[in-house]
């Protein structure tokens, strides 16, 4: 039989995404630009009346202006740092202004300030010591966290490559998509170093509790407010100075448990009727991981206040409970109340392409270019979808959009030099990849970027090119299982077949879940009469991917040899 070796999956420059809460985007041959528009502002200054004149009426020097009012207009300025400055000297002076205050608490909060909408990051604790368990088995088309429930249609893993759980391993990177759930804690512990991912080791709630204590830098003599001292059932009766004392207790102390305490004597004594303070006693027990007593919240301030943070916070809610369908019929009562909003059509895009349901979020995400038509987001993912579809050239239209936009990255010119590649624009190609090579900022991304002019040189037959730049490829990053995979098959080619034996055994271990490396060590063994691991490598093929027909030829060819023994 002349079936030769596989050689890997579609080029990938996988970009992986910083640790950050933003969106990043892996530039791989469908991923889109670093550049994530989400909804609602990071730190957005939430208007509010300003404080009157100050009681200490001296004019700053040569502004002619009142302390107060000046540092009410470096905090409408942004510049946060300047403005807490003023209101520690108003607070030094006899008696402290209730005023300052509360500027300086919400200067000291927009410092830190994370939206929680986008801030959504799963850590190795809360996946595998998960008590949430709805159901072990899902049924197919109703879970995110299974692989191979999802009935979407979406491309196979022989033309857009998966990661352990399922997902895709290029496209626009969010916070929730930057890793599967383990199914081992081995796997758990390698993930970070192998596929290099921005999952972290520790838990999601170590990572706040870090940025809690690095906001303490912002006040090198210790902690502006001493919450141990402070008597919570008196700031309770005082709205406006609660919300101000909310915030900074939940953004910049980090201090969950306080800032519940307050919240719920604060709505209690608004007799319930305030829904912002509902809205944020479900933070906090998001936080606290009590998703149920979030959801009861959630829902109460929705009959209060029709509100769309509301409703992104509740579908947050039901994805971490793993309910998908929940969440998209959320969205689209949501979007029956609030036509037209973009945050919703998007998350409805989203949640259809983590179920792997492509042409549903295209779909979706066109609803989203009719309302906003600069959306990163959606121009990026619409055009991966024409890329894995066989449609570079429409892709390439929708990423030269991005460029006219103003976007400007490594990602983007690996992505314009593949589409130019595979719609035979031959002329484009090496030219866009210099220019991602010269922006790459990191050598993950130079790795990307060399692994994809590797099959380059590979389709127009330049094996020497070609493994070069696969060898380029591990010396930028030496986890690469792809490019170890596509040396192997190279190697072969050239009849050294330890070599080849060795990089297989090293592709399949960095990255179990690829079929490739399994695939070809199986063909390998067979080629040299070592059936028994042909057998063991092809089952293991056919486990990552069950639709392989050549594994399948190979697996019942083993078996009838082993019939005939």
């Amino acid at each position: 039989r002349a079936a030769g070796p596989a050689r890997s999956h579609l080029p990938r420059g996988a970009l992986r995404p910083g640790r950050g809460g933003a969106r990043r985007l892996r530039g791989s041959s469908s991923a889109a630009p670093a550049l994530g528009t989400g909804p609602g502002s990071a730190a957005a200054a939430r208007e509010e009346r300003g404080p009157g004149r100050s009681s200490c009426g001296a004019p700053a020097g040569g502004m002619g202006l009142e302390p107060l009012f000046q540092a009410w207009s470096y905090f409408r300025r942004r510049k946060f740092r300047e403005c807490a400055d003023l209101c520690s000297q108003l607070l030094e002076r006899p008696p402290g202004e209730q005023a300052a205050w509360s500027l300086k608490t919400r200067a000291l909060t927009e410092m830190v300030y994370v939206d929680e909408i986008d801030m959504d990051q799963e850590g190795i604790a809360e996946m595998i010591l998960d008590e949430n368990a709805i159901a072990q088995v899902a049924r197919p088309g109703t879970s995110l966290k299974l692989p191979g429930t999802s009935q979407g249609g979406g491309p196979s893993p022989a033309v857009r490559p998966v990661t352990q759980s399922g997902r895709p391993i290029t496209g626009f990177v969010r916070p929730s998509t930057q890793s599967g759930r383990p199914s081992t804690m081995e796997q758990a512990i390698r993930t970070p170093r192998t596929a290099l991912t921005a999952r972290p080791i520790t838990s999601a709630s170590g990572g706040y509790v870090r940025l809690g204590t690095a906001s303490m830098l912002t006040n090198p003599d210790g902690p502006f407010i001493n919450l141990s001292r402070l008597n919570f059932a008196k700031y309770a009766q005082k709205p406006k100075l609660a919300k101000a004392l909310f915030e900074y207790i939940f953004h910049h102390e980090n201090d969950i448990k306080n800032a519940l305490d307050l919240a719920a004597l604060a709505t209690e004594h608004a007799q319930f009727k305030d829904w912002w303070w509902k809205v944020q006693i479900g933070k906090c027990y998001y936080r606290l991981g009590l998703y149920r007593e979030a959801e009861k919240q959630f829902k109460s301030a929705l009959k209060q206040q029709d509100m769309v943070d509301t409703i992104l916070y509740l579908a947050k809610v039901y994805l971490r409970l793993d309910q998908p369908v929940t969440a998209v019929n959320l969205f689209k009562q949501g979007l029956d109340r609030f036509p037209g909003e973009v945050t919703l059509t998007c998350g409805i895009a989203r949640i259809y392409e983590e179920m792997n349901n492509i042409s549903s979020a295209a779909e979706y995400y066109k609803d989203v270019l009719k309302q906003d038509n600069t959306h990163v987001e959606a121009i990026a993912c619409i055009g991966s979808n024409h890329f894995y579809s066989d449609q570079p050239e429409i892709a390439l239209r929708f990423y030269r959009r991005l460029l006219q936009m103003g976007v400007y990255n490594c990602q983007l010119f690996n992505n314009l030099g593949l589409c130019c590649f595979y719609a035979q624009q031959y002329d484009m190609t090496l030219s866009s990849f210099e220019r991602a090579l010269f922006l790459a900022e990191n050598e993950e991304e130079t790795a990307d970027v060399w692994y994809n002019l590797g099959h380059v040189a590979v389709g127009i037959g330049d094996l020497n090119l070609a493994y070069q730049c696969f060898k380029l490829t591990l010396v930028n990053n030496n986890d690469y299982a792809e490019a170890y995979n596509n040396l192997a098959v190279l190697e072969m080619r050239k009849g050294h077949i330890e070599q080849a034996r060795a990089l297989l055994q090293t592709a399949s271990s960095l990255a179990p879940h690829m079929y490739e490396p399994h695939f070809n060590f199986a063909i390998l063994s067979e080629k040299v009469g070592d059936l028994q691991r042909s057998y063991t490598a092809a089952q293991k093929s056919e486990e990552a991917f069950p639709g392989h027909v050549d594994t399948q030829q190979l697996i019942k060819q083993l078996k009838e040899h082993f019939a005939m023994l």
